[in-house]
């Protein structure tokens, strides 16, 4: 199967714990090429020396820190926002330095019609739009905390805080954005969408390497 950060993690703890199996319980999944910058992870054993652990690691993964938690943890459950961020390259050229870390979008884009979608999701909304429709949900109203895009020159982030989060639901947000800021779609529609509207009436999901996790807070 594909190889996975979670699995790399687990095996290295196996190695340092000499146990047959430790199993992590993370804070935010992650679709296969987002990244993570703030992942929180917990298990049931000792804390190790993070130095020891990133010594086991590939190089694209590194544990910043390991510390004993309260009895009963759950780095999950126990979470009470995530914050993602998706980067966008807007500009004519791409760019080596961020390949593989922003979504490259070279064409016209009005960058105040992004930010004022943004400004529409605060709040307790239905984001079945946003989801795959085949998706395991069962319930799709979202505590969205707060959302805001940020310009960097021609870099271009998309940052979201919400209770929790639903699969792809940050990539077609971010897909939306840019139909409706490429004026193929208007900020009416896109406020509509948060009504619970079908995935068929939303945007494009956008590519999964400009997105990442990057933090998660506890009570």
């Amino acid at each position: 199967g594909q190889r996975t950060v979670q699995d790399a993690v687990e095996r290295a703890l196996c190695t340092i714990l000499r146990e047959d199996e430790v199993r992590l319980t993370v804070a935010g999944r992650t679709d296969a090429g987002v990244h993570a910058w703030g992942q929180v992870c917990s298990y049931e054993h000792e804390a190790v020396d993070p130095l020891r652990l990133n010594a086991l690691l590939p190089p694209e993964v590194a544990v910043l820190d390991c510390n004993p938690a309260p009895d009963g943890f759950d780095a999950r459950h126990d979470a009470v926002s995530r914050t993602y961020c998706y980067r966008l390259l807007h500009r004519r050229a791409r760019s080596v330095w961020l390949a593989g870390r922003a979504w490259w979008h070279g064409w016209e884009l009005d960058r105040e019609a992004l930010k004022a979608c943004a400004v529409a999701l605060p709040g307790m909304h239905d984001f079945t739009a946003f989801t795959p429709k085949d998706s395991y949900h069962t319930r799709f109203e979202r505590d969205v905390h707060a959302a805001q895009w940020r310009e960097d020159g021609d870099l271009l982030e998309f940052w979201i805080t919400a209770d929790t989060f639903m699969r792809h639901m940050n990539r077609v947000l971010v897909g939306t954005m840019v139909d409706v800021a490429s004026g193929r779609s208007s900020l009416e529609d896109f406020t509509e969408l948060l009504e619970g509207r079908p995935r068929s009436d939303a945007g494009p999901t956008a590519p999964p390497h400009g997105l990442a996790l990057a933090s998660v807070a506890y009570a």
